[in-house]
Parts: C-alpha cells; structure tokens; sequence
C-alpha cells in the first residue's frame, strides 16, 4: 500500500515508496510529515502491475494514481512506475541520502520487508501513519454499503461485519483494518494553507460532497484554479446528513472530517467551508467576496423546498459550470470495488494475514533477545 517519495532536506534527497493505491488523506498526511523533513518531495508511484504482483487489484489505474498524486500539494515532483522494492540503487538514481514511510509495514508477495536493504544502510526514516483510516477500511465501507458508517455506534458493529466479510485470519494486524479516525483542530491546522486572500485574488468558490477524493474532483478543481490569473479556491463541504439526503444510498463513504482533510491536501484549494450551506445564497457570496462560484457537469440536486440552489450567484451572473473533461463519480468507484468484490476480499485477508505473521516473527525474535539478554545478565552476576 505505501510507495515511494523522494525529497531534499538541506541539499539531500530522501524517498518514501508508496503504491497510493487509493489515495486518501492517510497518504497525505504522509506526505506532510516527510516534505517537513525536507524541502523538496519526490512521490515514487508503482505500476498496476507491481501493485496487482504484490498486493492484489489496485482501485486506481496508474494514471489516475500518478495524477492523483501530484496533485497534493507537498509533493514536488513524482517518479512514475516506482520499483516495489526500495534499494540502495533507487535512492542513488534519485540523488536521494534516505528514504521515509509510515510506522507500519510494506511486504513484497513472498513477505518479505521491501525496505529492509536501506534499514540495513541507516537509510531509512519514519514517520506516524495516520490512524483511523486505510485503503482497507474504504474499501470495506463500500463493500458493506452501510448507512450507519459515521454514528458512534458504528464501529462496534462495523468490526463485527467486517470479520465476517472479510473471513479473515485469527488474529489482527495493527496496521490493516478498522479503528476510529478522530478529528482534532491541529490536525485541520496542519493541513491548511493558512493564507488568506490578497488584494488582486479572484475569490472562486465550489460547492459539493467531494466524497472519497478522487481524479474527478481534482481534474475539476484544476478547471477551477485556472478560471483567473491569481485564484483563491475556496471550497464548501456539506455536512453528512445533507450529502445523504441528496445522494441517498450509503453516501457520504467518508465523513465531513475525513473529507475536510482531503479537499485541504489539494494544491488547487486554498480554504474550505465545514458544513457549507447546501444553497450559495446572498450571505454565503458577500461574506467571502466570492468573484466566481463553480459547478461541474454534474447533476445539481434541488434544495430540500424545490429551489435551485445556485440561484443567487446565476442572478448576481457569477456562476459558471466547468466541463473538466472527466466524467468519474464517486458512484463508478464503489461500482469498480463491488464489481471487483471477490479480488479485494481475498486481497484484504492475504495481506492482514502476511502482517500477523510478520508481527508474530518480530514478537518471537524479541522475546529471544530479551531471553539471551537476561541470560547475559545471570552470567555476570
């Protein structure tokens, strides 16, 4: 699941692999914490082919996930078709001094650590994986098509579901499978721009679920941005309750939170509004100095009393629609996972199961350690 990034700390270069098989804000707030390591971030992407190898049917294509990728906004530059396993090599090619990944663990088909080379050359740097959200877990909340995924309750019914879905092995890897993702204001502040409209801006506002983040939105985000000379793209996210009602079905997959921390990775998006109104009405527009409000192709759903909800900027001749030229929906993407159920159910149980038995192999080792330690300890005395 993780791939490989690559960047500069004070002239050296460093790398993280990554396959961003489904990329979501875990991926970026890897991301931020490695481009805080240095100042320049290469992402090193996998091929289709290396994922589906080593881990079973990306959700992605590669070219989606190479565009995807570049599309956040601490990422400078990528490498496409990454090798799966880091070497001393690709570091070398890539005038890279390390490499960084998140605090869990990347294994090739056969179970083998694809970092353990650079480990071995003091190459290699960590950082925290986000908790609270995996390709897994997005993956298995289409798979159940839930309504109840953002009530408290949830959870505990969730893991109940998913172990039966899923039919996976005893045991549970802590870094594959579901735990709570908990929003705090520092996480927000982190992701946020901070930057504030200067004089000369147009003020581009755009409306919408932006359900599970994916190519759709960010081609159309991109449309957006380029819509004036200097834009400041603010970007209003409806609360869950009113996604659903407008979307029905399971919708919103990810919750206002997940998505706020999304929509802020993009590099075409300077501010979000939590819980925008599903109108844009007259205070929305002043309030914000809006100069453009957006919509894409889409379908726009009336408001809940019948009315158009893009009437006031359409009055006040500020709205304009944008063709981004790509038609994916966050409906084709739960469509891409049910129609490849089988793949993914199996792929989720080999790769928990090769995480159990390399944890267990670490407990085991450590405990020998310890034994041999205290061992050491008895002879002395």
């Amino acid at each position: 699941m993780y791939c490989f990034v690559c960047f500069s700390c004070l002239g050296c270069l460093f790398v993280c692999l990554h396959s961003y098989d489904m990329v979501h804000y875990g991926h970026s707030n890897q991301l931020r914490q490695a481009k805080g390591m240095g100042d320049y971030l290469i992402a090193g992407v996998h091929t289709d082919e290396e994922i589906s190898k080593h881990k079973g049917p990306p959700v992605f294509t590669q070219e989606e996930r190479y565009k995807m990728v570049r599309a956040i906004k601490w990422v400078d530059e990528i490498v496409e078709g990454a090798p799966y396993v880091t070497t001393l090599e690709t570091l070398d090619k890539y005038n890279c001094d390390f490499c960084v990944h998140g605090d869990d663990i990347t294994l090739t088909v056969d179970g083998k650590d694809t970092y353990e080379e650079v480990k071995r050359a003091g190459r290699y740097r960590e950082c925290k994986r986000t908790q609270g959200v995996s390709t897994t877990d997005l993956v298995g909340r289409m798979l159940l098509m839930t309504k109840s995924h953002h009530s408290n309750m949830y959870l505990c019914d969730f893991n109940t579901v998913y172990s039966v879905i899923f039919k996976g092995p005893k045991g549970h890897s802590p870094w594959t499978g579901v735990s709570q993702f908990l929003q705090t204001s520092q996480k927000i502040i982190q992701f946020a721009s901070g930057k504030e409209p200067q004089p000369g801006d147009t003020i581009i506002y755009v409306a919408g679920a932006f359900d599970l983040f994916h190519i759709g939105h960010v081609d159309f985000l991109e449309m957006v941005y380029k819509q004036a000379e200097k834009p400041y793209v603010i970007v209003g996210l409806h609360f869950d309750q009113e996604v659903n009602r407008y979307k029905g079905k399971n919708y919103p997959i990810m919750n206002i939170h997940e998505r706020t921390l999304s929509v802020l990775a993009c590099r075409y998006v300077s501010e979000v509004v939590i819980g925008a109104p599903y109108a844009v009405g007259k205070d929305l527009l002043d309030h914000f100095k809006v100069d453009l409000v957006c919509h894409g192709k889409t379908e726009v759903f009336p408001d809940k009393d019948g009315s158009d909800p893009y009437a006031e900027p359409k009055k006040r001749g500020v709205f304009k629609t944008i063709d981004s030229g790509n038609n994916l929906t966050t409906d084709d993407i739960v469509q891409r996972i049910i129609e490849n159920r089988l793949q993914f159910e199996a792929r989720n149980q080999k790769k928990e199961a090769k995480e159990i038995a390399v944890m267990e192999a670490m407990k085991k080792r450590e405990q020998q350690e310890q034994q041999i330690e205290a061992a050491a300890a008895q002879t002395a005395h």
